[in-house]
């Protein structure tokens, strides 16, 4: 039996379908003024590659920047399956299958696309049982520094926690594990257990977020290049006038300007010196704490060097 045979597989869930990421009925499923579990950090102010700013228009029907497939995403998508398969080989007695897109039964507008359900699997059988039981989600990283040691209860970096509290809430779940490739070769695990308090908190803040989406009330803009990308694209036309602007607005970006000199100047002595302190090593730590990395040329000459992410950074 196939998880579509029995739409209410999840507790509080109701199966849209098994859409491929990209299509039509993929975006159809995840469109209007719903709010999917990959937005859910972004309405909250946590995502790393998504700012408020850039959702609200996004949900407005507004013009932002056109998604860009990064080699990370397309590695990340390509390994899925395999790093899904080695869960599956570590956990015996329970099958991970593949998940498809939901919706909560109230609340039609609370959306979730998790990688995988998890269904007890008795030995011997292979029909898919009735009712999920647990979620796992796959990640890939290139480095480890936002993710904490293997098995570490609060090693799951925050965004990525408001992506399944989401989940967990929208299918009416109570734990997701996390299969992590970092790296290429180290691979972790991570367990997430449901917080009725954090769920309702998210809840609460997508609702006050639709109500200004219906309302017109854009978020104030922010720091973040994907907000600053999407004022870019906004169809405004062009006409060749002066445009008279607020004194205040107007100093601050001349004394930003100014700042953004100084510290591109600052900022290539610090390179030159830590690369310096390099040569031909591959990472700067300081007390054991890595700093950046150095990227080379088949010569041997650095291509680039590189910071270290914090896990305050990447939340």
């Amino acid at each position: 039996m196939s998880t579509t045979d029995h739409p209410y597989a999840a507790p509080s869930g109701v199966l849209l379908g098994h859409f491929t990421p990209g299509s039509a009925a993929w975006d159809e499923a995840r469109a209007g003024l719903s709010i999917t579990a990959t937005e859910i950090a972004a309405v909250v102010g946590l995502s790393p590659w998504m700012s408020r700013f850039t959702l609200w228009h996004k949900k407005s029907g507004l013009a932002v920047a056109p998604f860009e497939m990064t080699s990370a995403v397309e590695w990340g998508n390509r390994l899925e399956d395999a790093v899904a398969q080695k869960w599956q080989d570590e956990h015996p007695g329970q099958l991970a299958a593949p998940a498809g897109t939901w919706r909560h039964r109230e609340r039609e507008w609370q959306r979730a696309t998790p990688d995988r359900l998890i269904y007890p699997q008795p030995a011997g059988e292979f029909e898919i049982p009735e009712q999920a039981e647990e979620l796992l989600e796959v990640k890939t990283a290139p480095f480890g520094d936002e993710w904490g040691p293997d098995g570490d209860k609060d090693g799951v970096p925050l965004h990525y926690r408001c992506q399944v509290m989401w989940q967990m809430d929208t299918l009416g779940l109570t734990r997701t594990h996390f299969a992590v490739l970092i790296s290429g070769h180290d691979y972790r695990e991570y367990t997430v257990e449901y917080d009725e308090g954090d769920a309702a908190l998210l809840r609460e803040a997508a609702a006050v977020f639709l109500d200004e989406v219906h309302g017109g009330i854009r978020p104030p803009i922010d720091g973040a290049d994907d907000t600053y990308q999407t004022i870019r694209v906004q169809p405004d036309n062009f006409d060749d006038i002066d445009v008279e602007i607020p004194a205040t607005d107007a100093a601050r970006y001349e004394q930003a300007q100014a700042a953004a000199r100084t510290a591109a100047t600052e900022l290539t002595a610090a390179k030159g010196i830590v690369l310096d302190h390099i040569g031909t090593g591959r990472r700067a730590v300081t007390d054991g704490r890595r700093i950046a990395y150095r990227i080379a040329k088949p010569d041997g000459t650095t291509k680039s060097l590189n910071p270290y992410r914090t896990s305050k950074e990447a939340a």
